[in-house]
Formats: C-alpha cells, structure tokens, sequence
C-alpha cells in the first residue's frame, strides 16, 4: 500500500526583490484570495492532511496557514528543508520519522523549483525539466511504505490552480 504525498506551491507573493529579506515576502492580497479557493475547492474535494510541512519563509508559512483554515491541514510544522535551498536527502529521514508516528495525510508546502525537481527525483530518479508547479498548484505522489523515495514514487496529480478555481 502507498502514502499519498501532496506538495503544494506557495501562492503569488510580492515582487521578488522588493522586500530587503526575501525570507520576508508575503502573500499580496490575489495571492491570499487564490490560495484560499484552491484550499476551499481542495477541502471540497475531501483532502485531509494530518500535517502541513512549510518552509519557515513568509509566503509558505501564510500558505499553510490558509490550508489549516480551511480545514485541509491540522498540524503545520516548519522545516528549513523546505527552504529554497532545501535537498531531498534532508528531508528523507524527517519523512521517515513522520511514517511511524501514524499520521494520515502530509502536505509540502514550498518553492519553486525544489518542489517540482523533488517531484522528478521521487518519480524518475532524477531531475529532468518536465514538471513546472504552478503558484499555489498542487502535485500528488503515491510513495512506497518503505525504502527510499527515490525514482520510486507514482506521479498521479499535477494541477496548476486555475482548475481548481472553476
């Protein structure tokens, strides 16, 4: 049997290079309004995530938390892992962990393109340019119970926002 792994895009977020700390960036205001229907239209939907995994940067944190008041996700925990500069081998253990505490349903929440070149290493073994996740998209992953993520993952959604917001 596998886990359902969801990864979800921050949403639209000010300018890049308009706050002096990037780390800083928020949500604009379409960007709170957008994420908000995906996460209304994802609870609709009946996705539940016990926990909500973001990066620690301003517009992912804000992104949880709209999912959590959507009542998508319970729990948000923040990872460094998740940060831009995050690797997929970082994150493994914390997975790992997370398996045996008997959670259903966990949500990435990030950045591009880590999200995307994670969702190509868990699927092909490596990155290869395909999958582009759109701000506040949403890619669903069947992960084996055990061993390594990697190249050993099902891609079975990848949906960029505007379908979710018809």
């Amino acid at each position: 049997m596998a886990i359902e792994l969801y990864i979800v895009r921050h949403g639209l977020a000010g300018e890049h290079g308009s706050y002096p700390n990037d780390e800083l960036r928020p949500l604009t205001e379409e960007g709170q309004q957008k994420t908000r229907k995906v996460a209304d239209r994802l609870y609709e939907m009946g996705l539940r995530f016990d926990r909500l995994l973001t990066s620690p940067l301003v517009r992912a944190r804000q992104t949880a938390e709209i999912l959590q008041s959507a009542q998508v996700g319970k729990t948000i925990e923040e990872s460094r892992v998740l940060a831009p500069e995050g690797a997929i081998a970082d994150w493994e253990p914390w997975f790992e962990r997370w398996k045996q505490m008997g959670e259903n349903g966990l949500a990435l929440v990030g950045h591009e393109p880590n999200l995307s070149t994670w969702a190509e290493q868990m699927v092909w073994g490596e990155i290869r340019h395909r999958i582009e996740l759109k701000k506040a998209g949403v890619i669903g992953l069947r992960v084996p119970e055990s061993g390594s993520v990697v190249g050993a993952c099902e891609l079975f959604w990848l949906t960029p926002p505007r379908f979710l917001l018809n």
